[in-house]
């Protein structure tokens, strides 16, 4: 199996690249994240006739996530318990399904802005109950095969910023946020692609803005942490940056993990 996740930031505007990519790569499951676009809006066609089953959860021109298999599509799950509102809704952020025995989050977790504004303690909640409820579902069974893909928005180490000094007082790089995904660690995920990344200057994310990009100027934001039994799985990764180069390209790679 091929796991892929991909940020796109806007499905309806980049449908046709993110299908022709999934394609091209071979990928079996993608989970897909930011589709800012509402479930009705979601351009179902291209992924059917391309030979994809989909679930979407969006709610208009923010958020939004979304899983594309061609290795089936089940119990699918909008949202976690214990899912923590921002400003009184629960945002569309998390959507799972089981695809070939493994069950797949394609997460968003909150940007948080700066780290004085209300949004980076969402963020923080945001995470802490996604902790506790991924550490409850191994606790029930070790064995499940789980992974906990999308754009974390959190840079765990300095070598995962172009320039440490860019960032500091700046969110994505504080310890409370990396403490948080480090966490995950504790509850018995990895992230699995590292051990087949140069762990320096390997990124996912690169702004629009400065010329960012083709400077590598970026940030490693996105991850498939796995658990376990899923992690015994993994033999190969990559950041795909040549999606990143396509004319009109999102300014998120996807990161893929080449299963057993």
């Amino acid at each position: 199996m091929r796991l892929a996740t991909w940020n796109v930031n806007s499905i309806r505007a980049r449908s046709e690249a993110v299908v022709g990519w999934a394609q091209a790569a071979d990928i079996d499951v993608l989970a897909i994240q930011e589709t800012k676009c509402t479930d009705d809006g979601f351009p179902v066609m291209s992924f059917l006739a391309a030979g994809y089953d989909v679930a979407s959860m969006g709610s208009g021109a923010y958020n939004g996530v979304a899983i594309a298999s061609r290795v089936g599509l089940a119990e699918v799950e909008y949202g976690f318990e214990g899912q923590p509102a921002f400003g009184g809704e629960v945002e569309a952020r998390a959507l799972s399904a089981v695809c070939d025995g493994v069950r797949v989050w394609s997460l968003y977790v909150p940007n948080g802005r700066t780290p004085d504004d209300p949004h980076f303690a969402y963020k923080l909640a945001w995470l802490a109950a996604l902790r506790d409820r991924a550490a409850l579902w191994l606790a029930h069974d070790p064995a499940a095969q789980i992974a906990l893909a999308g754009d974390w928005n959190v840079a765990p180490t300095d070598a995962d910023v172009w320039d440490p000094a860019e960032f500091v007082g700046k969110t994505h790089v504080t310890d409370a946020e990396r403490d948080a995904f480090a966490s995950f660690g504790d509850a018995g995920y990895r992230d699995a692609a590292a051990p087949y990344l140069d762990a320096a200057k390997t990124f996912t994310f690169w702004d629009y803005q400065q010329l960012r990009f083709p400077r590598n100027q970026g940030m490693k934001i996105d991850f498939i942490q796995c658990s376990p039994a899923l992690n015994d799985r993994v033999f190969g990764a990559e950041v795909d940056k040549a999606a990143r180069k396509a004319p009109g390209a999102s300014d998120h790679a996807p990161v893929v993990l080449d299963l057993r």
